[in-house]
């Protein structure tokens, strides 16, 4: 099969397509020829060569995809050949076969076609996971996304809408708010001109966000926790900035609040907070809001497989809005 592969970590010239065995497939996995997979944060990272591979995970990037299962393993149930499907990975998106464990497996949803998919197992999993798993997010509260504009803030702005919550983001740039608010997103604040702490308490009269959903880690720590109501939770789901930071206890104790952090890609595939958990709840409670069209998977750009180098050139930049997809060539 053709694949995405680099000799070393390195920048966007460091990948290229190149022909690599076909992957094996256990008894409790589904083999998908892929139709199109997702860039996401962490391809950058494992690229650079600053995110391991978990153990027994393929090397190859990309962490999602969709596609036509072509052979079941025998422990396999719910799922035979010729299905269409989208997956959560642990790794091997960026390739035309790919071996995953049955519980990762998710179907199409109602009206999203086999290209859209491959840009939500990951977005799903991730928002609801969080959001609405870990956060609690209920009708009445607010919700606070940071990075409203990225694949992770698009999914999060309609789950929220979703689930009757008053939703605010943040982004770089006024044009990326504005598809915030197309989105649904009741307030947007550019943070490269406003203090969004200040903003947020503005837009909540003092009262703060019962959920934080934050990407960027240890610079926003403190600050977030100025954002939280009483009884708030802010969750940090990456690190874009930074890894260590000093927290004050003494106004998270104030606010009765907690501070979570948590990762998807190196749960287990079955059990107690699993991928399979997760993946299964999706399917229950997010995909009937897709079918009904209440959410919808937002898609920036399409590129070949072969131009896996300039995909991440697109997502390094910024300004994208959703999605970015590969497409099998």
């Amino acid at each position: 099969m053709l694949a995405i592969t680099q000799d070393k970590p390195g920048g966007p010239e460091s990948l290229g397509l190149t022909e690599v065995p076909d992957p094996p497939h256990g008894a409790d996995e589904v083999l998908i020829r892929v139709t199109a997979g997702a860039v996401n944060r962490a391809d950058l990272l494992q690229r650079e060569g600053h995110y391991p591979v978990p153990a027994g995970a393929s090397p190859i990037l990309g962490m999602e995809c969709s596609g036509t299962i072509v052979a079941v393993g025998g422990d396999v149930t719910g799922w035979q050949v010729g299905d269409e499907v989208c997956a959560l990975l642990a790794g091997g998106g960026y390739a035309e076969l790919v071996a995953v464990p049955s519980p990762q497996v998710l179907p199409i949803p109602a009206g999203v076609s086999l290209l859209d998919a491959a840009g939500l197992p990951e977005v799903a999993c991730t928002v609801w996971s969080n959001v609405m798993m870990k956060g609690g997010l209920r009708s009445g509260q607010t919700l606070l996304v940071h990075g409203g504009s990225s694949g992770i803030g698009t999914m999060a702005i309609q789950v929220g809408k979703a689930a009757g919550a008053t939703v605010i983001v943040t982004a770089s740039r006024d044009k990326a708010l504005e598809s915030c608010r197309a989105l649904g997103a009741d307030v947007g604040i550019n943070y490269g001109t406003d203090d969004f702490v200040e903003a947020t308490l503005a837009a909540t009269d003092g009262r703060g966000v019962d959920v934080i959903l934050d990407v960027v880690g240890a610079k926003y720590l403190q600050r977030n926790i100025s954002a939280l109501a009483l009884d708030g939770s802010l969750i940090v789901i990456g690190m874009m900035g930074g890894t260590r930071a000093e927290l004050d206890l003494g106004a998270l104790m104030g606010r009765r609040g907690s501070v979570v952090a948590t990762a998807l890609r190196g749960r287990p595939v079955t059990g107690p907070g699993s991928k399979g958990e997760i993946v299964a709840a999706v399917r229950d409670h997010l995909w009937p809001l897709i079918a009904a069209g209440t959410v919808r998977p937002v898609i920036d750009t399409v590129y070949p497989l072969g131009e896996a180098g300039q995909a991440h050139r697109r997502m390094a930049e910024g300004g994208h809005v959703g999605k970015i997809v590969l497409k099998m060539n």
